[in-house]
């Protein structure tokens, strides 16, 4: 008998599936993946720093909450993933953490159940899809640092921003503020605030 021929098997099917390589690249794009994500969730186990950065992910997988259920992590990186929503549930797993990184990703809102956040000092929401501040931030009680550069922010509630529990620094650059919002950041003295320099419209020119 002759033994199997596993690799013209596999090229008579791709022959006859001319998607299957794709598909065979794809679940081994997959495989990989979920063995980072576990191989960082371990390592959270020690450090108390959970870095899922650059793992193609589009939510945080519920295994995650699971892995880390004994676990009192302190920092949560999810930056340069392509998600596009944070759960309420996020708050109540990882209360305690005081860094939080939701940079490089396509997200435009959180829920406010992320103001039980109650050890939150920094946030990065940079390079996302905000067209506004969530309304979250301005209710996290010992938020001092907000990163928000590099959305499509048009509009800041200016007031809120002021009266924000602890508050100390916002970057705001490389966004497209209004002239009355720009204008207006610009005369808040009670924290620091980054915006870029405002280009002015043609429409705006009177000399033109």
């Amino acid at each position: 008998m002759r033994p199997p021929q596993f690799g013209a098997d596999i090229t008579n099917q791709a022959n006859n599936e001319p998607n299957l390589p794709a598909v065979m690249h794809c679940t081994r794009m997959a495989g990989r993946a979920i063995i980072r994500v576990v191989g960082r969730c371990n390592d959270a186990q020690e450090n108390n720093n959970l870095d899922l950065s650059e793992c193609q992910l589009m939510q945080v997988p519920d295994a995650v909450y699971h892995l880390m259920r004994h676990t009192a992590l302190k920092g949560c990186n999810l930056s340069s993933n392509v998600i596009t929503k944070i759960p309420p549930k996020f708050a109540v797993k990882f209360s305690l953490i005081t860094d939080l990184n939701l940079s490089h990703n396509q997200m435009s809102k959180l829920p406010e159940e992320l103001a039980d956040l109650a050890e939150l000092e920094r946030l990065d929401i940079s390079h996302n899809a905000y067209i506004a501040l969530p309304h979250v931030v301005y209710k996290m009680p010992k938020l001092s640092h907000l990163q928000a550069q590099n959305n499509h922010i048009v509009d800041v509630e200016v007031e809120r921003l002021q009266e924000a529990p602890s508050l100390q620094e916002v970057d705001l650059q490389e966004n497209p503020l209004s002239a009355r919002c720009h204008d207006a950041l610009q005369t808040v003295t009670t924290l620091r605030i980054r915006v870029s320099a405002r280009q002015i419209e043609d429409w705006e020119d009177l000399t033109v």
